[in-house]
């Protein structure tokens, strides 16, 4: 087979693999920005304020919400492609679309029905942006480390105190985060929301990060911020976050999952018959990136991992490795053309980007940690 021959068998598997309600590509004029603002999305802040509405206007984040609360229908498995789609042009755009996406995921998750009747609708139509605020939690629900935030009684409900020291898509003009918090008392850690124009809220400048500078990454600091009990997404954590942590974590991996696609197709097509060997490597890696995806959604979609949740950071493991993998072939295929930023801006991009993959919480380090545990358990 032919290396034209091979592109289109790539292409026809990727768009055999894309959900049945979501198009095998984005809507045009998203897709046109994406492709056109990718670099700056990185490099820059500049074009941060326009991410979430525009996602919001090609109807992203409302893939995976029962139709009946105003969604577009389909499961969490679509957004996990939707997220995977936006991170084939741009992880800053995907890591974004995984804070408004996973928040939205807590709301559809949480009892608290009337916080869910409040802030579906405007987070899905990119009113306000969603900062999932719970990487912090995910650490404390594997023992790694404390919870940062402690929420004391008053009379109407809690005050919170203390710091986050990275979230995303703390978006300037308004954003609603969630904590696990700390109570004081006999009473479990708890998960909160709180809005940024609560007095006591304050968000620090955009931290100083080698990429992905457009999504709107910063700390908080609570200082005697009060909330009432409208506000509480779940009132036990412990026994919440592992029901929750298996969304988290699958729409996280679509980052992962968009990446590596990007990074294949890219080499696929410079790999032409002078680096005829790469082409096997390239389909060798292609089938298991798929293999991953399609164990990622199963497990996801029947509930697997809510109570097995070893398979899953296995799986985590393995699609990071996936983008590893994808990279150094896009390289090897490009040969020394990738170091010619005249030439090809995007090989750069995608390096930096990969670079990320590994350390986003949890990472692979604590990953890894936590499979040690269990098989010594």
């Amino acid at each position: 087979m032919g290396g034209g021959e091979h592109a289109t068998a790539l292409q026809a598997h990727l768009s055999a693999n894309m959900p049945a309600n979501l198009p095998a590509n984005l809507p045009a004029d998203l897709l046109a920005w994406l492709k056109a603002s990718a670099d700056a999305l990185d490099t820059t802040p500049d074009l941060a304020s326009e991410i979430v509405p525009r996602l919001a206007g090609a109807g992203l984040f409302a893939i995976g919400v029962p139709a009946s609360l105003g969604g577009k229908g389909g499961t969490t498995t679509d957004a996990i492609e939707a997220i995977a789609a936006v991170a084939e042009q741009s992880l800053a755009a995907s890591f974004v679309f995984w804070g408004q996406r996973t928040f939205i995921e807590y709301l559809l998750q949480s009892p608290n029905e009337g916080l869910r009747a409040r802030w579906l609708g405007p987070l899905m139509r990119g009113a306000c942006a969603g900062a999932t605020g719970l990487s912090n939690a995910m650490k404390f629900l594997s023992g790694i480390e404390s919870l940062q935030i402690t929420a004391t009684p008053v009379d109407d409900g809690w005050q919170l105190d203390g710091a986050l020291a990275w979230i995303t898509n703390l978006r300037k003009e308004g954003f609603i985060a969630a904590a696990a918090v700390n109570s004081v008392g006999d009473l479990p850690p708890a998960v909160v929301a709180f809005i940024s124009d609560r007095t006591g809220v304050a968000r620090s400048s955009d931290l100083e990060l080698m990429a992905l500078r457009g999504s709107n990454t910063a700390a908080v600091k609570l200082d005697a911020v009060q909330i009432g009990a409208d506000d509480v997404l779940h009132p036990n954590a412990r026994a919440w976050l592992p029901g929750v942590r298996p969304s988290f974590l699958g729409l996280q991996c679509g980052m992962s999952v968009g990446l590596a696609r990007a990074s294949l197709r890219a080499a696929h097509a410079l790999a032409g018959a002078a680096r005829g060997p790469l082409l096997a490597q390239i389909e060798t890696e292609q089938a298991a990136l798929e293999e991953n995806v399609r164990a990622l959604k199963a497990g996801v979609a029947d509930g697997r991992f809510k109570t097995a949740a070893a398979p899953m950071f296995r799986l985590r493991i393995a699609l990071a490795g996936n983008v590893a993998q994808a990279v150094m072939l896009e390289l090897q295929a490009s040969g020394g053309r990738a170091y010619l930023v005249d030439r090809d801006r995007s090989f750069a991009r995608r390096w930096r980007e990969s670079a990320f993959v590994p350390i986003i919480t949890p990472s692979l380090t604590q990953l890894q940690a936590e499979l040690h545990k269990h098989a010594a358990a």
